[in-house]
């Protein structure tokens, strides 16, 4: 039994992770490449996943520890602007997945260097 028949031709399907923890060492202030800070990120990432639903099959969809790899490939590299850490992780994992048609990614700082309460600040980037 098919899960979807021709009247569905158009799907929309995604993969998120939702809040991946990393101590990194990003920030525009020199003791924040040095000491470090926790960030989030989150990520969706748009695929056709319509034959995975029917096979059952890892070849048919994108391996989610794969995609964290590339995100931890690019959260060890220190940068000044979280800008430049969305766009270069949003970069690698087009390259490295070139199915995905839409990246969003939220990237967190959790303890910024700023006065205030709040639980973090961050970019969110949507490419297409």
């Amino acid at each position: 039994m098919h899960l979807f028949n021709s009247s569905y031709s158009v799907m929309k399907s995604y993969i998120n992770i939702d809040k991946a923890e990393f101590y990194a060492y990003h920030g525009v202030m020199p003791q924040e490449r040095v000491v470090g800070n926790t960030f989030w990120v989150s990520l969706t990432v748009e695929v056709d996943l319509l034959a995975a639903t029917e096979s059952d099959r890892l070849e048919d969809t994108l391996s989610y520890a794969e995609i964290f790899d590339v995100v931890k490939n690019e959260m060890a590299i220190p940068s000044k602007l979280l800008e430049h850490v969305g766009g270069r992780i949003a970069k690698s994992l087009k390259l490295r997945f070139p199915s995905i048609t839409k990246i969003d990614i939220t990237v967190t700082k959790k303890n910024p260097p700023i006065v205030g309460q709040m639980e973090g600040v961050g970019v969110r980037l949507v490419l297409d």
